[in-house]
């Protein structure tokens, strides 16, 4: 492992992080600064929202890698789109960033927090707060609420500080990770296809 880049300050001193986990590249940089400031976390892998399912069992196949690598714990949530759905279809017209994604990572971190409830861990975080391309305010916004639901601890760490960001593009190279192209589900693939056709680039096709 390379040298602690970021000292992290561990609300309540909690012993017990469980990590909801979106993907590998966005879970190996925070997993390892957790593990060099003495956290083994439960990797949660909790993303109903991914589409088509053969997306969603590849990018839970390379995370389930990187967790048995390190010799991690990893859970794996139940795929139900269609519930998923009940709360993003009425928002379909929504922009990325927009109210659609709010509703997304409330659904995939209130999961989060009734697991950590119910299973007795003290602190629940998320690594959507490494990508550049999600609102950090939503997340938090997210995270609380989760909180508010169960009264377990939301760790609204910022994952992007700290050379976190380069050391992950270093994971990503080491453990060549497979990197998705778009967010998850089929309203940001659709976005994405439509910007690929708009500048002349190759669609993204999924089934």
């Amino acid at each position: 492992m390379q040298q602690v880049k970021l000292k992290l300050n561990i609300p309540n001193n909690a012993t017990r992080v469980l990590l909801h986990a979106c993907c590998a590249p966005c879970s190996s940089a925070i997993v390892e600064c957790l593990l060099q400031n003495g956290i083994r976390p439960t990797i949660f892998y909790c993303n109903p929202n991914i589409y088509p399912q053969s997306e969603y069992q590849l990018r839970k196949d390379e995370c389930t890698r990187f967790a048995q690598e390190l010799g991690l714990d990893i859970v794996d949530d139940d795929y139900n789109h269609n519930q998923w759905l009940l709360s993003a279809q009425p928002l379909a017209d929504e922009p990325e960033r927009g109210r659609r994604c709010l509703e997304c990572f409330k659904h995939r971190l209130m999961r989060t927090a009734q697991y950590a409830q119910e299973h007795g861990f003290e602190l629940f975080t998320t690594t959507l707060a490494s990508s550049r391309w999600k609102s950090l305010d939503q997340i938090n916004e997210a995270g609380q609420w989760a909180e508010s639901q169960t009264n377990v601890k939301f760790w609204d760490q910022n994952w992007r500080k700290g050379g976190l960001s380069e050391r992950r593009i270093e994971i990503i190279r080491q453990y060549n990770f497979y990197e998705q192209q778009y967010c998850g589900c089929e309203f940001s693939l659709n976005a994405s296809n439509a910007w690929r056709k708009a500048n002349g680039k190759e669609l993204i096709v999924r089934e």
